[in-house]
């Protein structure tokens, strides 16, 4: 039996564990958190992901997960138009679903190493030797799942991460009197701001801007009052919510560079394989099918099926076929927002010509799977 440890506990870790403890493959998994825990994320899964997730008992149901079926765009100056969704999705925070899937994964066996950190991993051809900052672990394979930017992406040397990336993204959980079937993307300048609403009548907020707004003044409120209250509808939304959060949750430097799913032979899921713009809205679900992908090659490994040769070529290959143009498109289309006239032109197009936003939430969207 082969032994794998997945490093990072997030979206795309937590369901590879299950999904390989469930085939009885031996499996661990390193945090350098402890759950429950917040992260930055627009915390929306597309419907793409529920049948995977009903299938495994994994879909949140006890939560009550708001059903999303209907998106507002808004430009820089407030123009707005709305739209069904085409294939809709629901809301559920980081903090409740990664927690869940985490008291799934130890029910089922995987063993758990928190505050911990991988900080670095060698491969000797058979096997891997991971340094983690209170042991040393050996696999014979690894999965990466460690999220947008981390340590161990410059122990790798992974090209990405030699330029430095611009952008900060700010997450808030709010009340307010959101509707639960609406997804809302609004653009100021430099940036947009996703809300939606999750499980126990919260909203998140969250939003991504350049790190020059954040240091022209003098902290990230005195920013929003600034920028962000130039569009009126997100204006009214920060003066009129209840903050939930004694201070947001921010990561910096968050990159939409190309990646690649498999360095010096460690399988990558999520967004430490590639992250999709945040206005596409499907970076959970492209995790929870990431994770689908990967644990369903190494348990062919597992029972001697393929090599790892082929494991890896066939894991790169799915990936690429189901992720490379969405990522694609996904940057392309995020260049339509954070400027004024740049985003009165993308409302215009959903208000005018309906076909051609239809057209741009398709291609950032997989079918379900």
């Amino acid at each position: 039996m082969k032994r794998v440890v997945v490093i990072g506990g997030g979206l795309a870790g937590l369901v590879a564990s299950v999904q390989l403890a469930k085939a009885g493959v031996s499996c661990a998994l390193v945090e350098k958190k402890v759950y429950p825990f917040h992260r930055v994320c627009g915390e929306y899964i597309s419907n793409e992901a529920v049948p995977f997730l009903k299938a495994n008992d994994l879909f949140p149901e006890a939560f009550n997960p708001p059903r999303i079926t209907r998106f507002t765009l808004s430009s820089a100056t407030g123009k707005s138009s709305t739209m069904p969704l085409d294939l809709g999705g629901f809301g559920i925070s980081r903090y409740t679903y990664d927690h869940f899937l985490y008291e799934k994964a130890k029910q089922l066996g995987v063993e758990f190493f928190l505050s911990e950190e991988v900080e670095a991993t060698a491969f000797d051809g058979e096997r891997f030797q991971l340094r983690t900052s209170a042991r040393t672990l050996e696999a014979d394979v690894v999965i990466g799942s460690f999220g947008k930017r981390s340590r161990l992406d410059h122990t790798l040397q992974r090209d990405f991460i030699r330029e430095r990336s611009p952008y900060v993204g700010v997450k808030y959980h709010i009340r307010t009197q959101h509707p639960d079937d609406l997804i809302a993307l609004h653009n100021f300048k430099g940036g947009y701001c996703g809300i939606s609403n999750i499980e126990d009548g919260k909203t998140t907020l969250c939003y991504l801007t350049h790190r020059d707004h954040l240091k022209r003044f003098k902290n990230i409120r005195d920013m929003e009052e600034q920028v962000m209250f130039l569009n009126p509808l997100l204006k009214e939304i920060f003066t009129q919510a209840e903050f939930l959060f004694e201070r947001p949750e921010v990561i910096n430097e968050v990159s939409f560079l190309t990646k690649s799913c498999v360095e010096d032979h460690v399988l990558m899921v999520g967004d430490s394989a590639g992250m999709i713009a945040p206005l596409c809205g499907n970076g959970m679900a492209m995790a929870i099918h990431g994770a689908k992908m990967v644990s369903e090659r190494i348990i062919q490994f597992d029972r001697g099926e393929v090599s790892r040769e082929a494991m890896e070529n066939l894991y790169t290959q799915q990936w690429n076929k189901n992720f490379k143009g969405r990522l694609w498109s996904g940057r392309q289309i995020q260049k339509l927002f954070g400027s004024y006239w740049a985003s009165n032109l993308a409302v215009n197009l959903a208000l005018y010509i309906r076909p051609v936003a239809n057209t741009i939430m398709r291609n950032t969207h997989g079918e379900p799977f």
